[in-house]
């Protein structure tokens, strides 16, 4: 994970805690309704982060198959220069 990324779900943990607490703390409600309030808020920002974590996981992978893809493509190419190279110098050992 980049460090960009990395930082912007940081800051999206911190900001989504700091605006749970606050709403917690401003609103005057009985100990069980802001328990269950805090139940709610955590459980909320635990789907969307795993959510968001789970988007950056299938970006990564596509990423990685992509780079897959273009090394097995050069290889590919580099076998067949090869192969062409050994062949030259067969026929010409061959002359």
């Amino acid at each position: 994970m980049s460090k960009g990324t990395r930082n912007a779900l940081l800051g999206f943990i911190a900001g989504a805690a700091a605006g749970a607490l606050t709403g917690v703390l401003i609103a005057p409600e009985k100990g069980d309704k802001t328990r269950k309030k805090i139940t709610k808020t955590v459980n909320e920002v635990s789907k969307d982060l795993s959510e968001t974590f789970g988007e950056k996981v299938d970006e990564l992978k596509d990423q990685v198959n992509e780079v897959i893809a273009e090394v097995r493509t050069k290889m590919d190419g580099a076998n067949s220069n090869a192969k062409e190279k050994v062949n030259e110098a067969k026929a010409k050992a061959k002359t």
